[in-house]
């Protein structure tokens, strides 16, 4: 049985980094990638454990082994992940209702994942809906980027209600930068 919660420990922190490694962009072929998605960015434990202290992370378990995640970054942690440092400079170009992106209060979201055995399940709607629930009271709306060549996660993103603002290219791929309006303030036609 599956059960959504937040990280807690460094155990959590580490089940994080294992469901990572077996789904990092780098160790699939092309065709599990085309088909199952795929993460780009490898954290290392320290990483995790000073976004932590800013806010959970929302962890899927079953039998304490971590079968998803959605890593919580904010405003405060852009300098954690050297590699998502491109996106946080993006968020201070974009904007949204007339006003950037920082100078509202987002909740980014530094990566999901979910494991194999369980997609198809609606896990990833599941996290997500805990994660708006653990996160809307404070902050105005989450915001990520999405590889454009990640279908599947575009895909899915879209389906839950995230919508595409622009699309940008740094050094490893091209990007679509979206966002989940969780209080439906904004227009993003």
């Amino acid at each position: 049985m599956v059960h959504l919660c937040l990280s807690q420990s460094t155990a959590d922190l580490e089940g994080i980094l294992s469901l990572q490694r077996e789904n990092l962009s780098t160790l699939l072929s092309q065709e599990e990638k085309d088909e199952q998605g795929f993460v780009t960015i490898q954290h290392n434990l320290e990483q995790l454990q000073a976004m932590h202290a800013i806010a959970p992370h929302v962890l899927a378990k079953e039998n304490d082994q971590v079968v998803g995640y959605v890593l919580a970054m904010t405003l405060a942690s852009r300098e954690l992940v050297p590699l998502l440092i491109p996106l946080f400079e993006n968020f201070d170009q974009s904007e949204i209702g007339g006003k950037k992106v920082t100078d509202y209060n987002p909740m980014s979201i530094g990566q999901v994942c979910v494991g194999k055995s369980q997609r198809g399940t609606g896990l990833f709607d599941k996290m997500y809906t805990a994660y708006r629930e653990q996160y809307a009271s404070t902050y105005d709306f989450a915001i990520t980027s999405v590889a454009l060549s990640n279908h599947r996660s575009l895909a899915a993103h879209r389906r839950i209600g995230f919508k595409i603002l622009h699309t940008f290219q740094d050094s490893l791929n091209p990007w679509a930068i979206v966002c989940w309006d969780w209080n439906k303030k904004f227009s993003f036609d």
